[in-house]
């Protein structure tokens, strides 16, 4: 049977060290603060299967820009803050985040937006805490961020188009019934019906068909073939003949109900479409890795844009180094982890040259000294925005061609060969109208959007996000996948081997190493904390804590740090917590693969695709990691910078490589692959360039990314088909001047259901004993990478 997480509903991977019941750390932690809270009733509202919580409810995070934020709010009057939020998966979420806010003291309204990943609130002046409310959300798994600007338009236009031409619809369709059902032109009110049904129509064309004839010029002017074409072809051609025949008095001619409806539909479709994608980029925060602005030796605060080469700034733990800085201060920790890939951390000595984007993982403020302007950074042109294609289809785009020059060819044919052989223009002008009605674009206009719409929903519940339409067409030309190492193929922080000596720890042991490790961004620290915060461990109180930099921390007797550094047992590269120099737990951490990564790699390569891991780390250390995950034989490649990592993918066909990466030192090669991806979503680094983003523990997301988009291809394949058939055959029907309003009016529906039926039936997942890609096998003993 098929074991899912008590918290979150994924399945439960096969890993060492995991909690009971639980498919990560982070999820039984949630689990445990909801039930001690009393908040059980969020599982009776949750959707079945939501997002993991992942490992940043254990890291620390810095919230003084939220207190800041508060102050200024304050010093204005009430108290009334905007913020954007991520996390946000259901219903359940809105009322648990409520239920948070109310036990804040001096809480005062909150209303959470799911749609934008947005929150309002208002508090009491001088007794809300909104920082410490931002804590105590980050732990059950929401973060907050500054408020997000919504760009305009969107699904959100959309749906006022929809809910306009919606009424348009239901009143042209209730104007042209009489007519249906015999009312004649000479009785009262037929003239007036038809001028309500005219006005009507008009509305929903002003407002529904413009959306289309807007997009489908634009996309003339650059010379493409958009999928609103064809469907600005058919609203034209309806809404023109139509309004001939009202000016004229002819009833074969009126195909008002149909241009309504029709419109309606084709809108429907595409906020179908743009929803999904716009939800799953709107779960994320609009994070900058980088403060704003660099706190100068002298006190003063400047824009980064401003820092110089030779200016003096201090960096604060956990901060970012803008640009490459000699160190001024004592030696400290840093990590390069996000910027070359290197899992363990480094010490740099007074004088040494920091490059960009290490992050000060020492407790101290750090004094650096700037080598060079932001605007020669490393990291500026890293984080610098991505100039994007615009989306492609090429396969659709021939088929759109096609279809559009065969429907006005078809028309102008048909009222070519009535004039020609039966000389009656009235004829020729109500075939060839028919033509363009009939030859409804449903399947693609409505059926493809369905489509896109089933598989990002599909992709959702198993934690992997959609975020750009033409995703698709790009998926079906991948022949490679790479991926980074560091945070991709492995986790962030090292994996504890021994939980079980944590646990073993006396009850004034853990709350003395609780203490030592709180804040603490070392990964080796973070690990522990995340081990403590399982076993419910409070810090006891905390005194003067001392650190010896590349060694370890001192408090009191207390010490955690490198085996040998203080306490009286063997150099064995253990990290040892001792009192007194007498050593309570030696603790071994591993550099080890997601759950299920090397079963992962098998399926992948038994599908047809090339694997190869990009790293920034030594190469001996990805050599390990490519045994673990039992890739061939061929080199890995180890120690390559972001520059390097870009030329390898475009030696190495880049444009059919999928990328899957984490780190600023992955965006060139971000640029370089035909699509990418991200598994870590909290960093505000990759989120924007990426094509999609697992919410997972394990990297199968890729293999089913992959599986649904041939799905999707070939359920694209069938609808063209399907649309082949219907056009040619309603086609020789219009041709024939066989079809008028009734028989158009029953063909359309008829048309876009037998579309639908044709997505549900192609998009049903493959029904098998148990789900594929969720049963895992154990990596071999010996697999993870020491640390």
């Amino acid at each position: 049977m098929l074991l899912t997480c008590r918290h979150c509903g994924a399945p439960i991977p096969a890993a060492r060290g995991l909690p009971e019941g639980f498919c990560c750390a982070g999820c039984a932690y949630v689990y445990g603060l909801i039930q001690d809270g009393g908040l059980e009733r969020y599982y009776r509202i949750k959707d079945p299967v939501t997002a993991p919580a992942d490992a940043s409810v254990f890291q620390p995070r810095d919230f003084s820009w939220v207190a800041e934020a508060q102050r200024r709010a304050e010093s204005g009057g009430a108290l009334a803050l905007d913020f954007s939020i991520q996390g946000l998966s259901c219903a359940g979420c809105i009322w648990l985040i409520e239920r948070l806010f109310a036990q804040q003291p001096g809480a005062g309204e909150i209303l959470v937006n799911a749609q934008l990943g947005s929150l309002h609130l208002t508090g009491e002046h001088g007794v809300f805490d909104a920082a410490a409310w931002a804590r105590r959300l980050q732990s059950f798994g929401y973060l907050l961020g500054p408020p997000a600007a919504v760009p305009a338009g969107g699904s959100d236009g959309l749906v006022g188009r929809i809910g306009l031409c919606g009424v348009c619809a239901l009143n042209v369709m209730l104007f042209a019934l009489p007519a249906y059902f015999g009312m004649r032109p000479d009785e009262e009110y037929a003239r007036l019906f038809g001028l309500l049904s005219l006005l009507f129509a008009s509305l929903s064309v002003l407002v529904g068909g413009s959306y289309f004839f807007r997009r489908a010029f634009a996309a003339l002017r650059l010379g493409a073939m958009h999928i609103d074409l064809p469907i600005a072809l058919g609203i034209a051609g309806a809404y023109a003949g139509s309004l001939a025949g009202w000016w004229l008095g002819r009833r074969p001619l009126l195909y008002f109900d149909f241009v309504a409806t029709f419109i309606l539909l084709m809108l429907v479709g595409r906020w179908a479409q743009t929803r999904a994608l716009e939800g799953n980029r709107r779960r994320l925060l609009q994070l900058q890795p980088l403060p704003p602005r660099v706190r100068l030796a002298t006190g003063e605060e400047i824009p980064r844009e401003s820092l110089a080469a030779g200016q003096g700034y201090c960096l604060a733990s956990g901060e970012t180094v803008p640009v490459r800085s000699e160190l001024v201060s004592a030696a400290a920790d840093f990590s390069l982890a996000s910027i070359s890939g290197e899992a363990a951390p480094r010490v740099f000595a007074a004088g040494g040259m920091i490059p960009a984007g290490a992050e000060n993982l020492s407790r101290a403020t750090v004094t650096l000294s700037a080598r060079e302007p932001w605007s020669q950074s490393l990291l500026a042109s890293l984080l610098a925005p991505a100039s994007r294609p615009p989306a492609s289809h090429p396969w659709l785009d021939r088929v759109i061609r096609v279809y559009a020059a065969a429907i006005v060819a078809g028309a102008a044919l048909t009222a070519a060969g009535w004039l020609l052989f039966a000389h009656d223009w009235d004829r020729a002008f109500c075939a060839a109208l028919a033509v363009l009605v009939v030859s409804c674009p449903c399947a693609i206009g409505l059926a493809l959007p369905l489509a896109d719409e089933l598989a990002t929903a599909q992709l959702r519940r198993r934690g992997v996000y959609v975020r750009e339409s033409d995703l698709w067409s790009r998926l079906g030309r991948v022949r490679q996948i790479a991926f980074d190492k560091t945070g991709t193929l492995t986790f962030e922080t090292p994996v504890l081997l021994n939980p079980e000596s944590v646990a073993a720890l006396a009850p004034p042991e853990r709350a003395a190493l609780a203490a030592l490790v709180q804040g603490e961004r070392h990964p080796v620290g973070q690990a522990l904390w995340e081990r403590l915060m399982l076993e419910k461990t409070l810090p006891a109180a905390a005194g003067e804590t001392f650190e010896t930099v590349g060694a370890g921390l001192a408090q009191g007797p207390w010490t955690l740090g490198k085996a040998g550094w203080r306490d009286e047992g063997p150099a064995d590269g253990a990290t040892v917590f001792a009192h007194a120099g007498r050593a309570c737990a030696r603790f071994h951490f591993a550099d080890a693969p997601r759950p299920g990564a090397a079963e992962e790699m098998r399926r992948l390569q038994r599908a047809g695709y090339g694997v190869a891991i990009l790293s920034g780390d030594d190469p001996a250390r990805v050599a390990g990691l490519a045994r673990a995950l039992r890739l061939p034989a061929s080199p890995p490649c180890g120690a390559l910078s972001a520059e390097a990592k870009a030329a390898w993918l475009r030696g190495h066909s880049g444009r059919e490589t999928l990328m899957l990466g984490d780190g600023a030192n992955d965006c060139l090669a971000f640029n370089a692959a035909l699509c990418r991806g991200t598994p870590v979503v909290h960093r505000g680094l990759l989120e924007d360039r990426a094509d999609f983003y697992l919410l997972r523990q394990g990297i199968e997301g890729v293999r089913e990314l992959l599986e649904t988009a041939r799905r999707r291809a070939r359920c694209e394949r069938w609808l063209v088909g399907f649309a082949l058939a219907y056009n040619v055959a309603a086609l020789a029907f219009a041709a024939a001047g066989r079809v008028g309003p009734w028989t158009a009016a029953v063909l359309m529906p008829a048309s876009s259901l037998a579309s639908i039926a044709l997505v549900t039936i192609a998009m049903k997942p493959p029904t098998v004993g148990h789900r594929r890609g969720v049963v895992y096998s154990p990596l071999p003993a010996g697999a993870p990478v020491p640390v």
